[in-house]
């Protein structure tokens, strides 16, 4: 199952140049990095993200982030996953630009 997890490009950047991160800010502060599956990113998108046009989507494979992966109640009473140990760029699958087009963002083809 793919889960994504949206960055603002200068967060994309530092994880490119240092191969991996503890995450944005939020996910400092709550000890963990959080992730949406396809149901949840645009709803994600629209609540923490509204209207920045500096992201990125990336695609991570849940199934090979092994039990540092959690998946934890959180908005509406859905589960959501949350990584408890550092990104590192090779879990990665795939980047896309999360483009802001009528104060919406438009999710990329490849988005499930």
């Amino acid at each position: 199952m793919l889960i994504y997890k949206i960055f603002r490009a200068p967060e994309w950047a530092q994880l490119e140049a240092n191969g991996e991160t503890a995450g944005a800010p939020i996910d400092l502060t709550d000890g963990y990095i959080h992730f949406s599956t396809a149901e949840q990113a645009a709803e994600t998108a629209a609540k923490h993200f509204a209207g920045q046009d500096d992201l990125v989507l990336a695609a991570l494979d849940a199934d090979t982030l092994g039990d540092a992966l959690k998946w934890e109640v959180s908005r509406s009473d859905a589960l959501f996953p949350h990584l408890y140990r550092v990104l590192q760029r090779a879990d990665v699958l795939w980047v896309k630009p999360l483009p802001l087009k009528d104060g919406v963002h438009v999710f990329p083809a490849e988005f499930a």
